[in-house]
């Protein structure tokens, strides 16, 4: 049996634009992406601090060092420039697999950028 396990998050993140003329997802500095182990094209759940709201899209990589983190599309209604999310994939493994694995966690500082 697979089981679902949270696997790599950006924990803290500030939203700096919202583009609702987009197709979807959310743009993501490709440092962070990295940091926390979320490919391009992963599905995510993001979790506005700000809001309460959760709601899930994939991710498209920024540029390197940019600090950006964009919703696009639908999710732009979401969240506001300003807010404070967390960004968390998960992945299915075995439990064994699952007891063994260690998540990344990448903690953003001031405009998203990594210590």
């Amino acid at each position: 049996m697979l089981i679902q396990r949270f696997k790599g998050k950006i924990h803290r993140a500030t939203v700096t634009e919202a583009n609702l003329n987009y197709v979807g997802s959310i743009t993501i500095d490709g440092q962070l992406l990295d940091a926390a182990g979320i490919l391009e094209g992963e599905k995510v759940q993001i979790v506005n601090n700000n809001n309460g709201e959760r709601i899930e899209t994939y991710t498209i990589r920024g540029e390197e060092g940019s600090g950006i983190i964009c919703l696009n599309g639908a999710a732009a209604r979401r969240c506001q420039v300003g807010d404070t999310v967390i960004i968390i994939a998960y992945g299915y493994m075995t439990e064994e697999e699952a007891r063994a694995f260690e998540p990344k966690v990448a903690f953003p500082g001031e405009h998203n950028r990594l210590n």
